[in-house]
C-alpha cells in the first residue's frame, strides 16, 4: 500500500522500501534476547516475523564485554524490576546473540526475503554487521547519547533509526547533529519509553506529532507495551514505524519474553496497523464508493395521491420519503404552488420534468 509522496515529506528507504507518513507503517519485529541461547529458536522466530507480515527483524550486536564490565560492585548492579538482583555483565552474558549466529541468520532473513538489520553496540559490532551487508542500522535508546557510536554508524552511509527513551528534546537534536555530521543522509527517530515492559500513558502520542514538526524527520514508535492499541494508536498520530519486541512464547522464559508479542499479535499488529493507516486517507468531504449503492434509500420527495394533468401541489400531495430517487427535500418550497404538466399517480417520485 502506497500514495503519492508529497513534496517535503520525509522519506527513507530500506532494501527498496520506502518509509514515509505517505506509506503503510513499517512494522519491525525485534528478536532481541528471545533466541533465550538457541540458534533454532532465533531462526524460527524470523520464519514467523516473516509469516506474520512482519517488514523487517532486527537483531542486536553485541557481546557482554562490549558493553559492560565484569564487574559485582554496586554500580553494575540491576535494583528493582524486571532484571533485580542480576549483575549487567551475567544479564548480557544471557541474553546476547552470539556473533557467530549472525551470517546463518541474515542467510536465513535472505531465503526468506524479509529485511534483517541490527542494533550495534560498539565499532566492531558495525564492522561485523557490515561484513554481513546489513541495510541500515539502529541506534538502542541507552545508546543515543554515544554521539562516537552514532557518527560511526553514520559512516557507514546506510540509514539510521534512533530511539529517543530517556533523552530530552536536546539530547535528541544532538544523537541527529552527529548522524548528519557523520555523513547520514536516511534518518528516523522512534518515540520510545524505556520501561520493560512500559505502561501506555507513558507515551504521551501526542509528542510524535510534535517530533516530527521539532526535527522534520521519519518518526515513529519503539512501543514495549504488552499489547497493539499503543501501537495502533499511534498510526493516527504519524508513525511510520512501528518496533515490537517479538517472541515464539511469551512464556519462555528469556529475559524479554514478557514483555514480546507472540506470532498471533505481531501478524494482528501488521494488520491493523495498515488498516489505521489506510483509514486516515485524505481529506474528503465527497460520496465514498461504498455509499454508491445507498444512495437510493436517502429521503426525496414523492407524490402520495394520484394528481390529473393541471392540478396545483399543496402541501396534502407531496412528502419527503425514502426511496431518494426523487427531487431532494431541499426543493419543497419551490415545488409547492406549481402544477403538474401531466398525469401523475401516487408513489411517483417528483421530478422537475413533470412540473410547470
Amino acid at each position: 500500500m502506497e500514495k503519492k509522496v508529497t513534496k517535503n515529506t520525509p522519506i527513507i528507504e530500506i532494501s527498496g522500501r520506502p518509509i514515509s507518513s505517505e506509506n503503510a507503517p513499517y512494522i519491525i519485529a525485534e528478536l532481541s534476547a528471545n533466541h533465550n541461547g538457541r540458534l533454532e529458536t532465533a531462526l524460527e522466530i524470523v520464519a514467523e516475523a516473516k509469516r506474520a507480515g512482519a517488514d523487517a527483524i532486527k537483531l542486536q550486536t553485541y557481546r557482554p564485554d562490549t558493553i559492560t564490565l565484569n564487574c559485582d560492585s554496586n554500580d553494575f548492579l540491576v535494583r528493582g524490576g524486571l532484571w533485580d538482583g542480576r549483575s549487567l555483565y551475567e544479564l548480557y552474558q544471557e541474553a546476547h546473540m552470539p556473533w557467530d549466529w549472525h551470517a546463518p541468520l541474515f542467510q536465513r532473513a535472505r531465503e526468506l526475503d524479509i529485511t534483517m538489520f541490527s542494533s550495534p553496540f560498539d565499532h566492531t559490532a558495525v564492522d561485523l554487521l557490515e561484513d554481513l551487508g546489513a541495510p541500515a542500522y539502529k541506534i538502542a535508546s541507552f545508546e543515543a547519547v554515544d554521539l562516537g557510536l552514532i557518527k560511526y554508524v553514520a559512516g557507514t552511509g546506510k540509514p539510521m533509526i534512533i530511539s529517543t527513551g530517556m533523552a530530552d528534546a536536546d539530547e535528541i537534536q544532538e544523537a541527529i547533529s552527529a548522524a548528519r555530521e557523520g555523513g547520514c543522509r536516511e534518518l528516523a527517530v522512534l518515540l520510545c519509553v524505556s520501561g520493560y515492559p512500559a505502561p501506555a500513558e507513558d507515551y504521551n502520542l501526542r509528542t510524535l506529532t510534535d517530533m516530527s514538526q521539532r526535527y522534520g524527520l521519519v518518526t515513529g514508535l519503539s512501543d514495549h507495551t504488552l499489547d497493539n492499541t499503543t501501537a495502533i494508536a499511534s498510526v493516527v498520530l504519524g508513525a511510520s514505524i512501528i518496533e515490537k519486541h517479538f517472541t515464539l512464547d511469551r512464556n519462555g522464559g528469556g529475559p524479554d519474553d514478557s514483555f514480546s508479542l507472540e506470532p498471533e499479535e505481531l501478524a494482528a499488529l501488521c494488520r491493523d496497523s495498515k488498516t489505521a493507516w489506510s483509514a486516515l486517507g485524505s481529506v474528503n468531504y465527497g460520496r465514498k464508493s461504498s455509499e454508491q449503492g445507498n444512495v437510493q434509500f436517502r429521503r426525496s420527495l414523492y407524490f402520495v395521491r394520484d394528481l390529473i394533468a393541471g392540478e396545483k401541489i399543496t402541501k396534502d400531495v407531496v412528502r419527503s420519503v425514502r426511496p431518494g430517487f426523487g427531487l431532494a427535500p431541499k426543493f419543497i418550497d419551490k415545488v409547492l404552488g406549481m402544477s403538474v404538466s401531466r398525469d401523475v399517480s401516487m408513489g411517483t417520485p417528483v421530478s422537475w420534468d413533470v412540473l410547470k
